[in-house]
Formats: structure tokens, C-alpha cells, sequence
């Protein structure tokens, strides 16, 4: 299972003006697809700040650190000379990063979109990576995203930060990159509702059951009082072996569904939701 860190990047995220979508996307899409998110942090657009970070998540063994924010043409944009000053490399016009950047307006042009086709330097700006980064094509935007891959064994993947942008980067161009970088893993969800209307009572339950099945994660969702209410708990595990996660998660289900019969709590299993790779 690979540890992940993620770092969106954007004085507008602390400001409150951007509500971040980003990171709750890419926490379920790595989630489903095996990885293991042990971080995720709002960071400003500071070279300093942003390159400390990465320099911690490195030292802390994470495999794949992905940032969202701060590739645009503007000043404020300052994502990728950050991952140059952690990685101590350089900074370079990266060729394919041009032709993409270059072919993108010149198509935008065509549809009228933007006023010339020219590289302006702030065009110009987006095409320049880190040494030995990787563009990786934007088929909604205009900046690319970067794959770089550290000696140490440490992957970074930096996504634009406009959400349509990331998720057709994510969903159409990154997938084959990701494979190479997650390997084997398979994640299952399933959510178990408790006629049940008080939290608290509920409690001893969960409690127990995640004691006795410590590789499972068990989480009682709370909600509003009322008669009418019924409690969620939800049991979820990541392995990278499809039969262990299947029969820890059953065990995990059966134990859970025992205890509430012996209080007299009625309960029903919705249809999992679990995706492998």
C-alpha cells in the first residue's frame, strides 16, 4: 500500500474565497484505488513553505506526494519553482511541456477563444519544469500537470488546481502514470444502517467491533435526533489481496450485526461500494 501526502496550494484556500474540492476527489479516488492518504494540508503560495513541506513528507517515507495549485502563468504561481528548490534541481523550458502549452492556445485561437496564438512569457512560464519532470497533457486546460520522480524512490505529481481541470487530467491522461506508481491494491467499503437514533448508545458497539477488528476501520456516522432517524456505520479496509479484504470485512460486518441483535437493534447491509486496481 503506498503512502500519500497531499498539498493544496493556494492563498485563496486560506483566504475562504476557494472552497477546496480537490483534495476531498483525490482522497477518494486514491482511497478506492489502494493507496493510504496519511495527510492532506492547505499550504500559501510561499516557495519556502511549500519546499519545507515536500522536504518533510520525503523524510517521513511517503511515496507519493501530490500537490494541486500554483501552474499558472501568474507570479502567485509558484508550485513548480518550490518542488526545483526541495529537490535541489533546476529549473528548465521543457520541450513537450512547450508543445503542449503552444498547440493548446493555438487550438483556442482557432475557436476564438483568446485573442492570438502567440507564446506570450507567461504562456512560456507553464512549460518551464523542474529538470527530469515529465508533462503530463492537459486536455481542458492550458498548463500541464508534472510527473517527477525522485531518486530516493519518491514519486510528485503536481495538478492544476481548477477542479475541471484536474479531474479530466486524473480521469483521461494521468491513469497510466498512476499505475506504475500505486501497484496492487484493492479498497471495499460497506455501510451497515442501524435502526438505532442515539449515537451514544451506538458507541460501545462500534467501539468493540473496531477492537476485535483492528485492520478494519469502523465509523459511526452521526445525524440528526429524531424518531425517524437511523444510524450508518461504515467498515472499510485497503490490502493489496482481494480475499483478505473480503473476509476481514465480513468477519468485522457479522460481529457488528450480532451485538446489535442482542441489544434488539434491527439492521441491514447496503450494497458495498469498492473499487481495485
Amino acid at each position: 500500500m503506498v503512502d500519500v501526502e497531499i498539498f493544496a496550494i493556494g492563498n485563496e484556500l486560506l483566504l475562504g474565497d476557494v472552497l477546496d474540492t480537490n483534495t476531498n476527489y483525490l482522497c477518494k479516488q486514491l482511497t478506492g484505488m489502494g493507496a493510504k492518504v496519511c495527510r492532506a494540508v492547505v499550504l500559501p503560495d510561499d516557495v519556502n513553505v511549500i519546499a519545507e513541506e515536500l522536504r518533510i513528507a520525503v523524510s517521513k517515507g511517503r511515496r507519493l506526494l501530490i500537490t494541486t495549485g500554483g501552474l499558472g502563468p501568474t507570479e502567485d504561481d509558484k508550485t513548480l519553482e518550490a518542488v526545483a528548490l526541495a529537490f535541489c534541481v533546476g529549473l528548465k523550458l521543457n520541450e513537450d511541456a512547450y508543445r503542449m502549452v503552444s498547440e493548446r492556445y493555438r487550438q483556442l485561437f482557432a475557436e476564438g477563444l483568446v485573442d492570438s496564438p502567440e507564446m506570450t512569457e507567461p504562456r512560456r512560464k507553464m512549460a518551464i519544469l523542474p529538470e527530469g519532470a515529465i508533462p503530463i497533457f492537459n486536455p481542458v486546460g492550458t498548463a500541464p500537470a508534472v510527473w517527477f520522480e525522485w531518486r530516493s524512490g519518491h514519486t510528485l505529481l503536481c495538478l492544476p488546481g481548477v477542479p475541471r481541470e484536474l479531474v479530466g487530467i486524473w480521469e483521461n491522461t494521468l491513469p497510466p502514470f498512476l499505475r506504475g506508481a500505486l501497484g496492487k491494491g484493492y479498497f471495499k467499503l460497506v455501510e451497515v444502517i442501524a435502526e438505532i437514533c442515539d449515537e451514544s448508545k451506538l458507541a460501545p458497539i462500534v467501539n468493540e467491533v473496531a477492537k476485535a477488528h483492528p485492520s478494519v476501520y469502523v465509523k459511526s456516522r452521526a445525524s440528526r435526533f429524531g424518531r425517524d432517524v437511523k444510524l450508518k456505520v461504515t467498515l472499510s479496509m485497503s490490502s493489496e489481496e482481494k480475499t483478505e479484504v473480503d473476509a476481514k470485512i465480513n468477519a468485522a460486518i457479522a460481529h457488528l450485526q450480532s451485538l446489535l441483535k442482542s441489544i434488539g437493534i434491527n439492521s441491514e447491509i447496503v450494497e458495498p461500494h469498492h473499487e481495485t486496481k
